[in-house]
């Protein structure tokens, strides 16, 4: 954010001062939230042992489906969760779906997704060379682009997501041979588990198992400033 200066305090001093306020708070219950959560991560995984993955490519979006191919995808994705028993938290289609749908898993809230991708961008940009091979444009260019709301995440995204919150990110996928993939992060072994359902290049969202429909908590109210 902008640093606003003035020669004395004054209401935009103040305004300043409560959102970095606001800023820390959020992370305080972030990290609490998550240290909470961390240990409910592998009931899917005990659900769906017996399905094979496919590695991992990171890669930046260059493909987005026909709309009728993304509705072709989009029902044997829905057909792919009722044969495991699992259902999806959706989120917003907003550009943020990515991040949304991380913040779900790792917070249970999706509220938190502007600090999910900026966690992942600090990552991009203090482990260049983990990405840099893997983004076709000027490195800088690609992660001051992630930096901004609404910017669709990719799969080089989620690498870093699995790098930064040392998780273990499992995606149940619509693709036709591709139902199940994992990413690890790299050299560092998972610390939790974090499944999302990947509707087609379209859209994330965050699944969990069908019996833990009514066990599931009330998020935490979260309130924002702006």
């Amino acid at each position: 954010m902008a640093r606003i200066y003035q020669n004395e305090a004054g209401p935009s001093t103040n305004i300043l001062n409560s959102y970095e306020n606001d800023t820390k708070d959020d992370r305080t219950i972030a990290l609490i939230l998550s240290e909470e959560y961390a240990n409910l991560d592998n009931a899917i995984a005990r659900r769906l042992s017996n399905l094979s993955s496919v590695p991992h490519v990171p890669r930046v979006n260059t493909f987005f489906p026909s709309f009728s191919d993304a509705s072709l995808d989009h029902q044997r994705l829905f057909q792919r969760l009722n044969v495991y028993g699992l259902y999806e938290v959706k989120v917003s289609g907003d550009g943020n779906c990515q991040f949304r749908a991380l913040s779900d898993q790792l917070y249970r809230s999706a509220e938190y997704h502007k600090h999910v991708r900026k966690e992942i961008v600090k990552q991009l940009k203090e482990f260049r060379s983990y990405y840099e091979g893997y983004v076709p444009m000027k490195y800088k260019r690609y992660y001051k682009k992630m930096a901004k709301s609404g910017e669709w995440g990719d799969h080089v995204t989620l690498q870093a997501a699995a790098d930064k919150f040392q998780a273990k990110i499992c995606l149940l996928t619509s693709f036709r041979d591709t139902s199940f993939i994992v990413i690890m992060p790299q050299n560092q072994a998972p610390q939790r588990e974090l499944w999302l359902s990947f509707w087609s290049e379209v859209h994330y969202n965050s699944i969990y198992e069908l019996r833990d429909l009514t066990m599931q908590p009330k998020p935490r109210k979260k309130y924002w400033l702006f």
